[in-house]
């Protein structure tokens, strides 16, 4: 053997030696696809592969190869069954089951930390209650008596017995309160099997956009501040806090993306999940229903404070964890850093995704966001946006009888700014304005101070057939 074979045998050696003992570190992540608002913490990641865009390769990490591993449920408990057996390293979930996370954790001797909110509402926005369409219900009042079915321990069941008791009703005596997934519940409702059902994001919505329930009550109602976020196995995070905030920088960057392309990504979710474009958009476009926020605003430490506190109530845990303990900000405030981004500034900031556009009828930017309607042409890639309903319904009117198919139509509650499905809303016409309303009783309330008459958006849609464009 020449030298010169001898110094390749030797390099090869080398290499061989060096690539068995390189460090595999795995990236165990479960998802929850279908709750779409865990979409910036798990499907846009994997699907962009924007995790491995951002996973460190230098310092203690340069020779290191990663295993990414990706787990998609559809519900937070069998998630958390698997990181408490060290099967997954991070995973997304809402408050409550986040929760009961963090006391499973407890209980096996072990640690769990939320790092980050990826998704809420203060209000309580996202968990509703919906009835059969066929149902002569229109409010959580005419339920006294009747059984409502929800998952149980879900973020959905905190706001069901937050709003009973706003109800003054005792459960088993005024109320009957069932557990039901989401999927028996859909078929419950088509069959007019249940009375109600509660749920959490996005089925509140989804099931009256298939056509088969009315939503008569919104958790903002309730007043419940409600989240979906992420949380890490402690012991994790300990050992990687580097993989941890390059998690965090690709929730970042997913949230970035479909900010600034809303439809577009709404079809890919729907694309993945089978969760419609036109529900998908509800939550992720402009103004929409949740706000995507990272930052551990009071009242989301406070939901979580309540969720445990339920939990211990409902008996479904014994543990009693510290909030200031299980939820740790320094992941995404490092995160935020490193993306030169203001976590302070975004945990003073409350406004939700905001619309920057002009009327498709005036071509005026749009500044009053009041009576704003928005309509989605089945063929055009970006969603029109109206600054009231009139022009709104009269170019509804137009495009149809053009041969236009209308994907969906929204509107927004007058009261609350809540986006609404403008097919289920009640509508109000006073003075020659017409307005939006999640409910019927908030509508009539606003037709009696204001003189005007309520209608469906069937009836207020009939009536623009002869309206010309309003103008501004």
């Amino acid at each position: 053997m020449t030298l010169h074979q001898k110094l390749i045998a030797l390099l090869a050696a080398t290499l061989t030696l060096s690539a068995a003992h390189a460090e595999t570190i795995r990236v165990a992540i479960g998802t929850q696809d279908t709750t779409i608002n865990c979409a910036t913490g798990g499907l846009l990641i994997r699907e962009l592969k924007l995790l491995e865009k951002y996973l460190p390769h230098d310092g203690k990490y340069k020779d290191v190869q990663y295993d990414i591993q990706w787990k998609n449920f559809t519900s937070g408990a069998p998630l958390t069954n698997e990181m408490v057996a060290g099967k997954l390293d991070i995973g997304s979930m809402a408050d409550f089951p986040g929760s009961f996370n963090g006391a499973a954790f407890a209980k096996a001797g072990k640690k769990s930390l939320f790092i980050s909110v990826l998704s809420g509402s203060v209000q309580g926005s996202g968990n509703g209650i919906v009835v059969p369409k066929s149902s002569p219900v229109q409010s959580l009042s005419e339920l006294k008596g009747k059984t409502i079915s929800v998952p149980f321990a879900s973020t959905a069941h905190g706001m069901l017995l937050r709003a009973i008791k706003a109800q003054g009703w005792e459960l088993d005596k005024d109320i009957t309160v069932v557990t039901q997934a989401p999927e028996v519940a859909g078929s419950a409702l088509q069959s007019n099997k249940i009375d109600a059902h509660a749920d959490f994001v996005p089925f509140a919505e989804l099931f009256p956009h298939r056509g088969f329930a009315r939503k008569i009550f919104d958790g903002s109602q309730a007043q419940a501040p409600t989240l979906h976020g992420s949380l890490v196995d402690a012991d994790y995070a300990k050992k990687y806090p580097e993989i941890v905030t390059a998690f965090l920088r690709a929730a970042i960057e997913a949230d970035r993306i479909i900010a600034a392309e809303p439809e577009k990504y709404s079809e890919l979710i729907a694309k993945v999940t089978g969760i419609e474009a036109e529900v998908d958009y509800l939550f992720h476009g402009p103004l929409g229903l949740q706000t995507r926020d990272f930052t551990w605003k009071p009242e989301y430490r406070q939901a979580v404070k309540t969720s445990i506190e339920t939990l211990r109530l409902m008996k479904r845990t014994d543990q009693d964890l510290d909030v200031n303990s299980f939820i740790d900000d320094s992941y995404i405030r490092a995160a935020f850093k490193q993306a030169n981004l203001d976590y302070d500034a975004a945990l003073k900031n409350y406004a939700r995704r905001p619309l920057v556009a002009k009327d498709a009828a005036t071509g005026k930017p749009i500044t009053d966001f009041s009576r704003l309607t928005q309509v989605w042409v089945d063929g055009e890639p970006l969603v029109r946006h109206y600054a009231n309903v009139e022009s709104a319904f009269a170019a509804v009117r137009k495009l149809e009888k053009d041969g236009k198919k209308i994907r969906v139509v929204y509107a927004h509650d007058r009261n609350s700014g809540l986006k609404l499905f403008a097919y289920d809303a009640w509508f109000v016409t006073a003075k020659n304005e017409t307005s939006a309303f999640l409910s019927k009783s908030s509508a009539d309330a606003w037709a009696k101070q204001h003189g005007g008459t309520v209608a469906s958006y069937a009836a207020v849609l009939d009536a623009a057939g002869d309206r010309k464009l309003a103008s501004q």
